[in-house]
């Protein structure tokens, strides 16, 4: 299949546009999913409670036209309601698989962080290797297989911290802040026209055309990246693990990551080779929730956002 522009180009045109008839502003909550689907990824958005973060996981998932399940976290969800479990069947005599909502294409995990630690951590293996053993036995997910997690900030009661390794298997955090008196504004006027019986969830929402994402993906891939932007990026990285304010710093995982991000920003604005400011653009989204701040550091109102800030800062750009 040909494309007037780059497959990424189109990705994004495409899903702006859709992703809009929805959502009222949000413009960095829908770039920066589309990255993470852009690179193969998973993201976790954070935001209070009634900002959109389910009503965007959804309509995402429609425009992607991939096989979507939903599980809503609470205190006594289980690992068997995400993963599933054997049954055994009387009338056979032997047991049988009983596949839970993880064995889909689009997994939304709503409010992850209520969900208890035994049951955060029954997704590590799906995230991080697309499979699920259950009993001794592997079952391989979807080569799809993407899980976009939404959390509600941890100050709020009844939550359960996520742990670094499973934050780690997040390509990136997104942060869904209150829209703009504007963007509110249009919020209502959309519900407000809605007629009876309607929901702005119904809204009609046209598919992403069949191939463009692994097209898009592809191009990623190919993007050209020079030595010296190997070297810049692997500065921004060591630099956070000696950075004062930091108890935990990135990882050689978090390099790799921070490189394919880098990579989708520089296709989506379609080029096929790397600058700096495509790193820049990435550093946040991507190193956020992998960085662990000093308690000192935390009481002096310091965030990691604020870290990295200060980290690009203190970075020479390459000559």
């Amino acid at each position: 299949m040909t494309y007037e522009t780059s497959p990424s180009l189109e990705l994004f045109r495409s899903g702006r546009a859709e992703l809009g008839k929805v959502l009222a502003g949000q413009q960095e909550l829908v770039e920066q999913a589309l990255l993470t689907l852009l690179c193969g990824g998973h993201a976790l958005i954070e935001g209070v409670p009634g900002v959109a973060k389910t009503l965007a996981v959804k309509t995402l998932a429609r425009f992607l036209a991939l096989d979507f399940r939903r599980v809503q976290g609470t205190p006594d969800t289980m690992p068997a309601d995400i993963l599933g479990t054997n049954v055994f069947s009387p009338k056979t005599g032997e047991f049988s698989l009983h596949r839970g909502p993880v064995f889909t294409q689009f997994l939304l995990a709503d409010e992850v962080n209520r969900m208890p630690p035994r049951t955060q951590a029954a997704l590590l293996e799906s995230m991080e290797e697309r499979q699920v053993t259950l009993d001794g036995d592997t079952h391989v997910l979807d080569g799809y297989f993407t899980v976009f997690a939404t959390q509600n900030p941890l100050e709020f009661e009844g939550t359960y911290p996520l742990p670094e390794a499973q934050l780690d298997r997040f390509l990136m955090k997104i942060r869904v802040d209150y829209p703009s008196a504007v963007e509110e504004r249009t919020v209502l006027e959309r519900h407000h026209r809605i007629t009876a019986g309607q929901r702005l969830e119904d809204t009609e929402i046209a598919p992403m055309n069949a191939g463009l994402l692994q097209a898009a993906r592809e191009e990623v891939r190919a993007v050209n990246v020079e030595p010296a932007l190997f070297d810049y990026l692997l500065a921004v990285v060591r630099r956070t693990r000696e950075w004062p304010a930091l108890s935990l710093g990135a990882s050689p995982r978090a390099a790799a990551m921070l490189l394919l991000v880098a990579k989708a920003y520089a296709a989506r604005d379609g080029r096929a080779f790397l600058l700096p400011d495509d790193v820049k653009a990435a550093a946040t989204p991507t190193l956020r929730h992998r960085l662990m701040l000093k308690p000192e550091a935390e009481l002096e109102g310091f965030s990691t956002d604020r870290v990295v800030f200060d980290i690009l800062a203190a970075v020479p750009l390459p000559k």
